[in-house]
């Protein structure tokens, strides 16, 4: 069972791991440095365990004790309990949901192995919003996609925020990164995958036809400034448009995730 440590200054180095986390820039440092990510809030926190993931601490203010009791119960890490105003002191922000996890981070699956079991999946391209990770992934998994692939610039899937906007979908849904950007496409196409990449090119058929009958699908999103780059727009198999209303050519990345995810499931 976890220890409990009652703490009252906000300084004490055993918080580290939870110290300024809205300096995104220094939080990618040093979660990187020492392996490790945070999950906020208590389902988040629930289903980061549930999955497998090796707790190092939690952070809580006391009201939040009882909730996570089962939790507390199955873990030796030290539970470092905080009143709300410390929290955000030491955080940097109202901890509003009461918990923080820090767990330790697992080595990145290779392609192969993510994309061994998998029909349907989604591949990024220099995604960098975190917030738009997340949904990504959390529509992604509530649409029957089986992993996700991310080039190497896209936001880390495992930073807190993406986390908490994915509810978690991060710790169920198998991803890595792929090592070569340039190829990416044609390995897809080899691995046995039709490439489908949702643009505003002008060959883009509406999506409905552009996922109709395909077994294996790799559904392609693009950054939220650019879109897609001109080599994964023209290497994948096909190029696919949502149709909407004149005078609008385009969605946010994470609605237009979420969309043709849906129209992809029902093929």
């Amino acid at each position: 069972m976890a220890e409990l440590h009652h703490l009252d200054d906000p300084a004490d180095p055993r918080l580290a791991d939870y110290r300024d986390l809205r300096d995104v820039e220094l939080r990618k440092h040093l979660e990187a440095e020492h392996g490790l990510f945070l999950a906020e809030g208590e389902k988040v926190v629930r289903r980061a365990v549930e999955a497998g993931f090796t707790l190092r601490s939690l952070l809580m203010a006391p009201r939040w004790l009882d909730g996570l009791a089962d939790v507390l119960a199955m873990t030796d890490a030290p539970c470092y309990v905080l009143s709300e105003a410390l929290a955000e002191e030491v955080t940097g922000f109202h901890v509003h949901r009461g918990a923080l996890a820090s767990l330790e981070r697992r080595p990145l699956s290779s392609v192969e192995s993510v994309l061994a079991d998998a029909r349907s999946v989604l591949v990024l391209e220099d995604i960098v919003d975190h917030t738009n990770v997340g949904a990504i992934f959390r529509s992604g998994a509530a649409l029957g996609f089986d992993a996700v692939l991310l080039s190497p610039r896209c936001a880390d899937p495992l930073y807190r925020r993406s986390i908490k906007v994915g509810m978690g979908a991060v710790f169920t849904l198998p991803w890595t990164r792929l090592p070569d950007w340039y190829d990416a496409m044609p390995a897809l196409s080899s691995a046995g995958f039709t490439t489908v990449a949702l643009t505003l090119a002008g060959d883009s058929t509406p999506i409905e036809s552009a996922v109709a009958r395909v077994g294996r699908l790799a559904l392609v999103l693009g950054s939220e400034g650019h879109g897609l780059s001109p080599r994964w727009e023209q290497s994948a198999d096909r190029r696919a448009t949502i149709s909407m209303r004149a005078g609008i050519d385009s969605l946010n990345v994470a609605a237009a995730s979420a969309v043709a995810c849906y129209i992809a499931a029902q093929r």
